[in-house]
């Protein structure tokens, strides 16, 4: 990178885009929450609150300016402490105790407001967010069969020829992926068999006798 009067430390996470302009490139500012103490010496239970910044090893004093930062809120040991106001602070009162109706009462900023509608949303159907999540494991197993099929098929190509390899081992991930998401679907959920056929495509008589199968 060669040395330009308008060049900012923030020019250093972007050196390879080529398109930007470097006066418009904003700072790159990561914030985490964390539901833990993640700091848990003795001398660090004052401070819920870290900023941290690049800097040099050798002479720590050196940093490349405020443009890259990680900073991190310890949620609990902030609640604890109490030691925000404003926004920050109603925030950190909403992670903390959003199933507390009577401190949730007290919130009346329309973006809190929001967001804890939204949490009182997912939380109330238990039974939805478990479906998602078994649907949300069955399609990463597909993609996973799916993406090994796509191998095995390549190596047979190199054997037999690739295009009839690949769409072999295609169509055997492809059916090995359905069949195990059904599986799941059987094992996680209440869906009736015309649902779980809607779903994965496979017939009645198919999921009956996998239901007999497992």
């Amino acid at each position: 990178m060669r040395h330009e009067p308008q060049h900012s430390p923030r020019d250093l996470r972007c050196g390879s885009c080529l398109t930007a302009s470097y006066g418009e490139l904003p700072p790159a500012i990561g914030i985490h929450l964390l539901d833990f103490d993640l700091f848990q010496d003795p001398a660090h239970q004052d401070q819920a609150l870290w900023c941290f910044e690049m800097r040099d090893a050798a002479r720590p004093a050196v940093t490349v300016g405020q443009e890259l930062q990680l900073n991190l809120i310890e949620l609990r040991k902030a609640d604890r402490l109490q030691q925000t106001d404003g926004a920050l602070r109603a925030w950190i009162t909403l992670f903390e105790h959003w199933q507390e109706e009577d401190t949730m009462a007290q919130i009346v900023d329309p973006p809190l407001r929001a967001a804890l509608d939204k949490l009182k949303t997912l939380s109330a159907d238990a039974e939805a967010r478990r479906l998602a999540f078994v649907r949300e494991r069955a399609l990463r197993d597909e993609r996973s069969l799916l993406k090994d099929a796509r191998d095995e098929g390549r190596e047979e190509g190199l054997e037999e020829g690739r295009e009839k390899g690949l769409e072999e081992g295609l169509e055997k991930g492809r059916a090995e992926a359905l069949r195990l998401t059904a599986v799941n679907l059987i094992h996680g959920t209440d869906l009736s068999d015309a649902a779980i056929a809607a779903i994965t495509g496979l017939g009645v008589d198919d999921l009956a006798a996998l239901r007999r199968a497992v």
